[in-house]
Formats: C-alpha cells, sequence, structure tokens
C-alpha cells in the first residue's frame, strides 16, 4: 500500500492521504475546488467541476493513473437541481470513457463547496 502526494493538488486537511495506490488500484480522496494551494475557488457550480477535476487529475497522475483509467466515479453535490451543469462539465472529461458513476445530493460538504468527486482506478 503506497499513499500518493502531490503538491499539484491540495494538501490533505485531515488526517488522509490525498489517495492511495493497492496493488493496481488508486482510490482517491474526495476532491473538492480548492486550488493546489489550498484556496478554496468561489466560482459557480461549473467552475467548481473543473477544478475538481484539475484536482483529480494531478493525483490520478501522481499515482501512475489517468482519467482513462477511472473505474468508478463518485459525485457528491450540493444541490440535485445543478445536475445538469455537472453533467455537462463531467462530460467535458469523460467523453470516449465513460466509467461506472454514482451521484448523491448531500446535506453539507467540506467548506460548504457545491461538489466534491472520487475516484477509484487502474495503475498502469
Amino acid at each position: 500500500m503506497k499513499a500518493v502526494h502531490t503538491t499539484e493538488a491540495p494538501a490533505a486537511i485531515g488526517p488522509y492521504s490525498q489517495g492511495i495506490v493497492v496493488n493496481n488500484l488508486f482510490f482517491s480522496s474526495g476532491q473538492i475546488p480548492l486550488t493546489a494551494q489550498g484556496e478554496l475557488l468561489q466560482g459557480d457550480v461549473k467552475e467548481q467541476t473543473h477544478q475538481v477535476f484539475n484536482n483529480l487529475m494531478a493525483v490520478l497522475k501522481e499515482a501512475g493513473a489517468s482519467l482513462e483509467t477511472v473505474v468508478k466515479a463518485t459525485v457528491f453535490i450540493k444541490d440535485m437541481n445543478d445536475f445538469a451543469e455537472i453533467n455537462e462539465v463531467y462530460g467535458e472529461y469523460f467523453a470516449a470513457h465513460k466509467p461506472a458513476r454514482s451521484c448523491v445530493e448531500v446535506a453539507r460538504l467540506p467548506k460548504d463547496v457545491l461538489i466534491e468527486i472520487e475516484v477509484v482506478a487502474l495503475v498502469k
């Protein structure tokens, strides 16, 4: 088991790692719209979703994986009314490759963000 850490994504803000590699699988921690410097992106749900994907791509790269090797994504959103906008941005990153996905509305997310995504991916 190996912990993943990159300065290209926000540092963990608690007692956890950005992700863990076990055998040939990478499990990311949930990524929220913080910049790599740890600053909260205050944009709308589309802007926040793009930042989440920037963070995911950074931790995936550090783990030896990529969006193309993601097998499962879990999306947590603050308001299901934002689903169409989130799905539009999500589709920009998962166009040809479409991993399994769950999407749930939650009462509250860390730092009151609008979206959080975690993934499981194959390591190359």
